[in-house]
């Protein structure tokens, strides 16, 4: 009986050991992670935008719950494999089993509940990620305008917002690359000269999303978050951004010879530092918005049906 005591109490406290030590190089790991691998490194960093955290939590959280399953997996292929060797005297066939219903009756059943968890957690994050401000909840209102291969962005009104500002545009060309002396190309690209988009910090900022052309994406690595130019339609996107910065931008749509260096920059500054940039595009003449008007599907050859006009008799 005391020998049994004894073995239960040496099974306790190597239960309690292995516990500890588990929890202590769960934190030893934890607090050893840097930042890029805290945010699954993912581009950029948390307390850039609402919307960027948001996605960067799923993210990270998703590799956590994979990293979980990968590891019992793992352990369970490695055991299996110690646990069933050969062992030295044994010769011939080991045993074989036709099927084990409860563990294909397993097999069948956690993956499909990891699954559905997975797409569950995806649609509440992507039913919030699409929610857009209401139109008085909104203090930003942008348009913004792909085409081949760079940007127009018409900053709206938006009553009643402490950063309305009468309608004013800006019109963006092609990014342009760095040449040397003997006019090469060094495979850089000038920065000052690429279509920029301002926006106020914390302010709650709705882009409508069109083109003019073709098929465009709006993509912002540093946000996590894209969304399709489509013509014809008005796609939006509305979020918050949350620190100051410059955080550059590309097209995420094929779209032509010159899709590579269809890149903007969006610039996050304060309200005062905002308003000064739209009171520079009015004192340019830059005042109202360039809309569909401009937009060079309306104005393709062959593109409308002829009207035939018959003389009366």
């Amino acid at each position: 009986m005391r020998l049994l005591e004894r073995s239960i109490v040496r099974k306790n406290h190597i239960k309690k050991w292995l516990a500890g030590g588990t929890a202590a190089l769960a934190a030893l790991v934890l607090t050893g992670c840097t930042e890029a691998e805290l945010a699954a490194y993912m581009p950029g960093h948390k307390g850039i935008s609402d919307v960027g955290d948001a996605i960067g939590n799923f993210w990270a959280n998703s590799w956590v719950a994979l990293m979980g399953v990968g590891l019992l997996t793992w352990g369970l292929v490695i055991w299996a494999s110690v646990a069933y060797r050969r062992r030295k005297n044994e010769t011939g066939m080991p045993q074989q089993m036709r099927y084990h219903m409860p563990i294909e009756i397993m097999f069948t059943v956690i993956p499909v509940v990891l699954v559905a968890g997975f797409f569950a957690f995806t649609a509440r994050e992507q039913a919030k990620i699409e929610e857009n401000w209401a139109d008085d909840e909104r203090e930003v209102h942008i348009e913004v305008y792909g085409k081949q291969w760079a940007w127009d962005f018409n900053y709206l009104e938006v009553e009643g917002s402490p950063h309305d500002h009468a309608a004013v545009y800006y019109q963006g060309v092609q990014a342009e690359e760095v040449r040397d002396a003997d006019g090469k190309t060094t495979g850089e690209i000038n920065m000052d000269k690429l279509p920029t988009l301002y926006l106020p910090v914390d302010a709650k900022v709705t882009i409508d999303l069109k083109s003019r052309d073709v098929a465009h994406s709006f993509w912002v690595p540093q946000f996590h978050y894209k969304e399709d130019t489509i013509p014809g339609k008005t796609n939006q996107m509305s979020f918050t951004p949350t620190e100051e910065g410059t955080y550059i931008g590309k097209c995420a749509e094929l779209c032509g010879e010159y899709h590579s260096m269809m890149l903007f920059q969006v610039k996050v500054v304060s309200a005062g530092e905002y308003r000064k940039y739209l009171d520079s595009l009015a004192a340019q003449g830059n005042t109202g918005a360039v809309g569909d008007e401009f937009n060079r599907n309306l104005h393709n050859p062959g593109t409308k049906v002829p009207e035939i006009q018959h003389e009366e008799h």
